[in-house]
């Protein structure tokens, strides 16, 4: 307990940097949304009122475990990204780009959804969006965090100090966080799988009777 504190003490400043870094990224996401053309917001909303029939007409576990390995896939490779971004060491930049692209996602959806359908794309955004997100975005926090300090660990002991330290405990260390980032992950992914759609499915009716944009 003495450890995990001196160490989580240690790693403030980057848990708020990396932290930071995804609100600009969330509120540069939501402000791309002033810039779409008028032929983008119909193509988006054409794509959006197939994707709210489909939603509305499928049925509840159909090919939920199809369903449920693509998600986990999706959210096993980015966490597996960070992972080897931070064991390559000249990954640093990356990890710091990917937690930038996840919040310009995030706040690109949740935008888009409010100004196009107002209240009820908020309402569809807190069903869809934001629970799993409310796991996901610390998750993938602490594990950029992680990868971040094992590549400094890496560069102070082995380029900058020439030391000679045994990095096995903190690799060990490492791998093991990743894991279990991993396994939180898994299941995420099954809230999204079997708990998601149906919370869509109540909102999406609303949705559809919504006029959106000419031309759409």
């Amino acid at each position: 307990m003495r450890t995990f504190r001196h160490t989580l003490k240690e790693q403030t400043v980057l848990y708020i940097f990396v932290a930071v870094l995804f609100l600009v990224g969330v509120i540069f996401g939501a402000l791309m949304v002033n810039a779409l053309s008028l032929e983008q917001q119909q193509d988006l909303g054409r794509y959006l009122q197939n994707f709210f029939l489909t939603v509305d007409q499928s049925e509840t576990g159909t090919g939920a475990v199809d369903s449920f390995w693509n998600i986990a896939g999706l959210h096993l490779k980015w966490v597996g990204l960070i992972w080897f971004l931070g064991l390559s060491v000249i990954g640093l930049p990356g990890i710091l780009i990917l937690d930038f692209l996840k919040g310009v996602l995030i706040g690109f959806t949740v935008g888009y959804l409010v100004g196009q359908f107002s209240w009820k794309g908020l309402l569809f955004a807190m069903v869809s969006v934001a629970p799993p997100n409310l796991l996901i975005i610390p998750v993938l926090i602490v594990s950029s965090v992680s990868a971040i300090a094992f590549s400094l660990h890496v560069i102070k002991d082995r380029v900058i100090t020439h030391s000679r330290v045994n990095v096995i405990r903190p690799f060990a260390s490492y791998v093991g966080l990743t894991i279990v980032m991993c396994l939180i992950m898994l299941g995420i992914s099954s809230f999204e799988t079997w708990v998601t759609p149906a919370m869509m499915k109540w909102v999406t009716p609303s949705l559809l009777k919504t006029p959106l944009l000419p031309g759409i």
